[in-house]
């Protein structure tokens, strides 16, 4: 296990920590769990506000506050949401992430050796 791959499992356990406190509340509050469906729906409101912070951060959206701790914070909740959301499905985060890296950066490398020597 890579240094990486620990840091990734501890934020897993600490995200599905918070997640099962957002599901008592939820339970007292709603009788119900939230859905897969609902996950994403709160996942999606955040990654349209991780849109307008870069605006904002940008200088071409007003808001409230300080843009870059709100970045910071709306993006380490999406952390959170993917986290939830592949526990949710079943799916091993990191082993995805890693194949997925592997695959891209292959096609990428072989996509940049085939440029040769034309610059764009």
């Amino acid at each position: 296990m890579t240094e990486h791959d620990s840091e990734l499992s501890a934020a897993n356990s600490r995200a599905l920590r918070v997640r099962a406190l957002y599901e008592r509340l939820e339970l007292h509050l709603n009788g119900k769990v939230w859905t897969s469906h609902e996950l994403m729906l709160g996942f999606a409101n955040d990654v349209g506000q991780v849109g307008r912070l870069l605006l904002a951060h940008d200088g071409t959206w007003a808001v409230q506050g300080d843009p870059r701790a709100e970045l910071e914070h709306k993006l380490a909740e999406s952390v959170w949401w993917c986290l939830v959301l592949a526990d949710r499905l079943g799916i091993d985060l990191g082993e995805a992430y890693q194949n997925t890296m592997g695959r891209i950066e292959h096609d990428l490398e072989r996509a940049v050796a085939d440029l040769g020597g034309h610059r764009t």
